[in-house]
């Protein structure tokens, strides 16, 4: 007996549980099956779950549920990323936390380390619950860590294999360098933020051209101390004579030249940037086409070093700019000074500003590895969707540069290099093969020191599809399960993880990792902005999952996920989706009234058209349904169960079908229990992927005896379309819905019934009305609805519904007067209000400084206005006085 209340927390933990301890999640339980596979995006080990999270995992699991339900071989397949700098900031906060005066480095890389894998294994993988709360069917007896025993082997052979393939060396150039942690950081772990700041014009003189100078600007001063050129644009006509010469560099009285290169641009300042190869990524290309010097001058804490004058040696960074400036100034050479509001990158962990920073570090050949990835994606090999994303792909693949991966860092793949006393460097899996070698090429034993760093995360989920499987050993998994099917992931990740994928899985694989990338959208707030924690809208999902369910967090998500479009999550949405799971649970409740259970598995045979056309219905959503998920048209995949089971099923079927039961028809109550028990179940099923725990709950509660879970059912393969049937059913509905309207649009009172004239009709039909003319009656709230040749259109509502003219004549049901003045007051009150709105949208002073969200929300409520004055007119119309 179902009780009287939905109630998800009663309901979600229970059947998570059963289903991850009777295997439902685990692969290979169809070996002949087709594979279908998706790999998770592995979440940081020192995650929480966002609605980022929710909303990738919540795809991943609509599309994993539904092929397992096509009867396919599914693994969806789980793990974490170590998570280099974030795992090794959180131990570090501990250990200060509890009192330790020790430090990383007094206490030692061995000690360091186990302390780490400590705290992995005893607070490491909370997401990965937080996962499972929100149902994810993983299969997670297959779940893997970057750092494991397995992928740790495979990341080391990939190392060698890609030194020994020449496509991986050390080299020294600019990487982004966080001097708080010490440690080269990847793009993607920079924040550029928005400062107040200023402009330094210095002047440098020309030498041997007493009197002229050429004036640079800057924004980190300091820099200068390691300038080696000055750059203006080979067709600046200002500078032509003076190309080739050289400039003497104040403070430091050095000589560097005045190069021609089209970096400089003539329209930017004075059109002369000065270069600094060894601190600025842009002038370490100037350098490199220009054969200049590079001149590091600041250390790993970004203080002044050696390199630069001994007057500022030791000096912070921004300690050095205000004694450069002054000195400068104190020369006669500071030109002015511009406060300037710019963009200046930050560490996301350290927090701090980040210096391009010359310094040696491991790099991988990514131009080379780049051109298959490239072709795969031009051949079709792999597809994006949406589409537009291959052209975000192709842009940063064709402009690719080397890939720093190493890092100065403890947590992390130890690279296997091995360097000899005279530097020569031997890459081998193991320190024994590295000793080997180095005994081979010196005849002799000597003693090797293995190289301090790490490697960079993305080169170990570079790996992921295929590490996963079991690489490198050729394991049957690997065999079976690669190349993936599909792979879910947002935009920001296209280029750090989809293309190393890529690169990785065709260099080693020899083809591409999976078929096709689902690029979704990104959640921002009911307003339509970003979530930050400095904002204080970040909208945590677990929180919703308590008080809402998982269903109803999942199937928001899902519903508004449409291509090319981002989310905007409102609170409201996920609560009417868990009313949706009440509607759906109070329809199964009178169906167990009325004595309907969920079927055997047998498709009826319906006599009464009213079966016939829940039964077509449900033929169409079924094929809808499939059609939109095989396109990942969530948006449309969600609209298309949810409008057939609130509005079809829930709504007209059961109400539809209500006089059966009234009535002493035997053979009647039969067929039609079978039939609603039969479409029952088959709305669970094609709602299991969106809800899973609410159609489980109900899948065993319609029927005390299943041959299995839900989770493992069979997707409908229906056909059972009856247009007759269907026609006369929704022909009947859209009457009915056309007069509903009217009503509430005119404020009809609801006990008042009326006669509706019906004008044109064809034989088809009258006999349509008469058939129907008790359920039209009952839930039109009409006297009656008979064909006339002719109505009086005074003083009687009108509305067409296919080829007829229906008239429905209010003057003795409601003052038409007072309705028409009614109406009226609503229309100039919003028009007012219309415009406005209108007034602040073609003020260009409100729009271009407004917040982003409150022009879209004026936007939005001018649209609102608009559509309800036409509503609101039609009805005037309608009243026909």
């Amino acid at each position: 007996m179902l009780d009287k209340t939905y109630s998800p927390n009663d309901i979600e933990t229970k059947w998570y549980q059963h289903w991850e301890s009777t295997g439902a999640f685990a692969c290979g339980q169809r070996p002949d099956a087709e594979p279908y596979v998706i790999v998770m995006p592995p979440p940081n080990v020192t995650g929480n779950l966002h609605m980022g999270h929710a909303l990738d995992n919540s795809l991943q699991d609509v599309l994993t549920r539904f092929e397992r339900l096509r009867g396919k071989d599914v693994l969806w397949q789980p793990g974490t990323d170590h998570a280099g700098i974030a795992t090794q900031m959180v131990v570090e906060r501990q250990m200060a936390a509890e009192g330790s005066n020790v430090s990383r480095r007094e206490m030692g890389r061995d000690a360091f380390i186990d302390r780490v894998w400590q705290w992995k294994e005893e607070s490491g993988n909370a997401i990965t619950q937080q996962l499972r709360r929100l149902g994810a069917s993983c299969d997670w007896s297959r779940e893997a860590f970057t750092m494991d025993e397995p992928r740790s082997e495979a990341v080391l052979k990939k190392f060698v294999q890609l030194y020994k393939d020449g496509l991986l060396y050390k080299d020294k150039r600019l990487v982004n360098w966080d001097p708080k942690l010490k440690t080269a950081i990847s793009d993607l772990e920079v924040e550029q933020r928005e400062v107040d700041g200023h402009f330094w014009h210095f002047r440098y003189p020309i030498d041997g051209m007493e009197g002229r100078y050429m004036v640079v600007a800057t924004t980190r001063p300091e820099t200068m101390l390691g300038d080696t050129a000055v750059a203006v644009h080979p067709s600046d006509e200002r500078y032509k004579d003076v190309i080739g010469k050289h400039v003497r560099l104040p403070l430091v009285d050095r000589l560097i030249p005045i190069v021609a290169d089209e970096h400089a641009d003539p329209e930017q300042g004075s059109g002369a940037v000065k270069i600094t190869p060894a601190h600025d990524f842009n002038d370490f290309e100037v350098g490199k086409r220009n054969d200049l010097p590079m001149i590091n001058i600041f250390d790993q804490d970004a203080a002044i070093n050696a390199n630069a004058p001994e007057k500022y040696r030791g000096m912070d960074r921004y300690e050095a700019r205000k004694a450069i400036v002054a000195d400068i100034d104190d020369l006669g050479l500071l030109e002015k000074v511009e406060p300037r509001r710019h963009m200046v990158p930050y560490g996301d962990r350290g927090g701090v500003v980040i210096e391009p920073w010359l310094t040696e570090q491991w790099y991988v050949d990514a131009e080379t590895l780049a051109k298959p990835a490239i072709e795969a994606v031009e051949t079709g090999k792999t597809n994006f969707i949406p589409k537009n994303w291959e052209k975000t792909y192709f842009e940063w693949m064709r402009n690719i540069q080397p890939w720093c991966v190493s890092r100065q860092l403890w947590w992390g793949h130890r690279i296997p290099a091995w360097y000899a006393p005279d530097g020569t460097v031997f890459v081998e899996e193991t320190e024994e093969l590295a000793q080997a070698a180095a005994t081979e090429k010196f005849g002799e034993n000597v003693s090797l020191t293995r190289d301090e760093d790490v490697l960079d995360t993305w080169f170990s989920s570079a790996m992921w599809p295929y590490s996963t499987m079991g690489w490198p050993e050729e394991t049957p998994e690997l065999a079976k399960y690669y190349p993936n099917a599909t792979l879910i992931t947002g935009f920001d990740i296209i280029f750090f993880w989809v293309a190393r994928m890529m690169m990785s899985g065709i260099h080693f694989m020899g083809e591409v990792p999976f078929k096709n990338v689902y690029v979704h959208a990104l959640v921002r707030d009911a307003n339509g902005q970003k979530m930050s924690k400095s904002k204080g809208n970040v909208i945590d999902p677990l929180e919703h999952v308590e008080k809402y369910g998982a269903d109803a967090l999942r199937f928001t998500l899902v519903a508004m996920e449409a291509q090319g479009r981002d989310i905007k999550l409102d609170e409201k949405r996920i609560e009417g989706y868990r009313n949706f799971g009440t509607k759906l649970w109070n329809a199964a409740r009178f169906c167990e009234m009325n004595g309907i259970n969920g079927s055997d598995g047998v498709q009826p045979q319906p006599n009464l058209a009213v079966n016939k056309w829940i039964m077509s219905e449900v033929t169409k959503t079924a094929q809808g349904l499939s059609g939109a998920l095989d396109a990942f048209r969530f948006n449309d995949s969600a609209d298309t169960i949810y409008h057939f089971t609130w509005g079809t099923f829930c709504d007209w079927y059961v109400e539809l079908i209500k006089p059966v039961f009234w009535g002493d028809d035997e053979d009647a109550k039969t067929e039609t229990r079978a039939v609603a028990g039969w479409v029952l179940d088959q709305i669970l099923v094609l709602l299991h992927p969106f809800m899973p725990f609410i159609t489980e709950e109900l899948w065993h509660a319609t029927r005390e005896s299943r041959a299995t879970d839900l989770i493992l059912a069979e997707w409908p393969t229906i056909d059972a379309v009856d247009e007759t049937a269907a026609g006369e059913v929704n022909w009947a509905i859209k009457f009915i819905t056309e007069i509903r309207s009217i009503r509430a649009e005119m404020n009809v009172p609801a006990g008042a019934k009326a006669t509706a004239l019906v004008v044109g009709a064809n034989d088809v039909t009258k006999q349509r009305l008469a058939d129907w003319q008790d359920m039209i009656c009952r839930l039109a709230r009409l006297e009656k609805a008979e064909c006339v040749n002719a109505a009086e259109s005074k003083g009687a509502a009108q509305l067409v519904v296919d080829e007829v003219t229906v008239y429905l004549p209010l003057a003795d049901l409601m003052d038409l007067d007072a309705e028409k003045a009614r109406l009226e007051k609503n229309i100039e009150k919003l028009s007012k209000e219309a415009d406005a709105l209108k007034g602040r949208l073609s003020n260009e002073k409100f729009v271009a400084k407004a917040p982003e969200h409150v022009v879209a929300e004026a936007k939005e409520q001018l649209n609102d206005h608009e559509e309800q004055i036409d509503k609101l007119k039609e009805a005037l119309k309608r009243l026909a006085l």
